[in-house]
C-alpha cells in the first residue's frame, strides 16, 4: 500500500486535488486527525481487499499540537514500513485573500480575535513542518480548477515512473514559481519582444523560433541546460526524489522561456525521459 498525504493551506485546492485522486482509484479520507494516521495505515493494510493507493487530506483543522507533532507521526509510519509521499498545495498570500473574499467562506482559523490575513499567516506557520518535508509542492496561485486536476492526474495519479519531471516556463516580472527545484534565467538571450512583428507571438510560433535559432547563444544555452539535466536527473532519482520541477524564466514568460522549455522537452523525450510541460504565463 502506498499512502499519499495531501496537505496545504486552506483555499489552495486540496478538495479539488483529493477528488481528482479519488477519480483515479485512490481510497480517500479527508481531515483525518494526524495522530490516527498510523492506525489507519495498519487497519487498511490488514483488510482482505488490498488497497494499493490511499490518500489522506491533512490541513489546519487538525489540532495545533498534532500538526506540530507531524515529524514523529511520519517517523512512526516509516517504522511500520508504510510507503509514503507528501503532496503540499500552496498559493501566495494575495491569491488566498482574493479566493476567500470571492467565496465569502470563513477561514477555518479566523475568528473574532483573528483577521483573515492573520489566519492565513498563522496557518502557514502550523503547516511549515509538513511543507518542508513535502515530496512535491504545487503552487496553485495561477491554476484554475481544471489545470490543478490535470497536474494531479499527470504528476501524481497517472505517474508510473520513478521520477516525475515538469518543465515550466515563466516570466520573472510575475515572480518566481514557488514550486521550482531548478531555475534557469534566460534573459541574456535576444528578446523577440522588441521586434514588432514578433511581439504578439509566443515561443511556440515558427517566426519566434527562427529568430532565436539565428543566434548561436540560444543553441549554446539549450545545450548547456540539456547536458546538465541529462547528467544529474538520474542522481535526483537515485536519492529518492520523486518530483523535480525545472523552471525556465525570461522577462515576460512568453517568448524565450517558452521556446527553450519546448526545445528541452523535445530533447529529453528523445532520451526517453518522461515529462510534462507547462507555460505559466500562457496558461494562467
Amino acid at each position: 500500500m502506498k499512502l499519499t498525504i495531501l496537505s496545504g493551506r486552506s483555499g489552495s485546492g486540496k478538495t479539488t486535488a483529493l477528488q481528482a485522486l479519488e477519480d483515479h482509484g485512490y481510497y480517500c479520507v479527508d481531515n483525518l486527525p494526524l495522530g490516527l494516521l498510523p492506525q489507519l495505515a495498519g487497519q487498511l493494510d490488514d483488510e482482505d481487499r488490498v488497497l494499493e493507493r490511499v490518500a489522506v487530506g491533512v490541513d489546519a483543522r487538525n489540532l495545533p499540537r498534532q500538526l506540530l507533532a507531524f515529524p514523529s507521526t511520519l517517523a512512526e509510519l516509516r517504522k511500520l514500513q508504510v510507503e509514503t509521499e507528501i503532496i503540499f498545495l500552496d498559493a501566495d498570500h494575495g491569491t488566498l485573500l482574493k479566493r476567500f473574499s470571492a467565496t465569502r467562506r470563513p477561514h477555518p482559523l479566523s475568528g473574532d480575535d483573528r483577521t483573515l490575513a492573520d489566519a492565513i499567516a498563522y496557518e502557514a506557520e502550523l503547516l511549515a513542518d509538513i511543507r518542508m518535508r513535502a515530496d512535491l509542492v504545487i503552487d496553485t496561485s495561477t491554476l484554475d480548477v481544471h489545470s490543478l486536476r490535470n497536474q494531479i492526474r499527470q504528476r501524481v495519479a497517472g505517474r508510473n515512473v520513478r521520477l516525475s519531471l515538469l518543465i515550466q516556463s515563466f516570466g520573472f516580472k510575475n515572480g518566481l514559481p514557488n514550486d521550482a527545484d531548478l531555475v534557469y534565467d534566460v534573459r541574456m538571450l535576444p528578446n523577440p519582444h522588441w521586434h514588432g512583428d514578433l511581439r504578439a507571438l509566443t515561443g511556440r510560433d515558427d517566426e519566434v523560433a527562427a529568430f532565436l535559432q539565428s543566434h548561436q547563444e540560444t543553441e549554446d544555452l539549450i545545450d548547456d541546460i540539456f547536458q546538465f539535466l541529462v547528467r544529474w536527473l538520474p542522481s535526483y532519482a537515485a536519492n529518492d526524489r520523486s518530483y523535480v520541477t525545472v523552471a525556465i524564466g525570461c522577462t515576460g514568460g512568453r517568448h524565450r522561456s517558452v521556446y527553450l522549455a519546448e526545445q528541452l522537452a523535445q530533447r529529453l523525450r528523445n532520451k526517453a525521459i518522461p515529462l510534462h510541460v507547462r507555460h505559466r504565463e500562457l496558461e494562467g
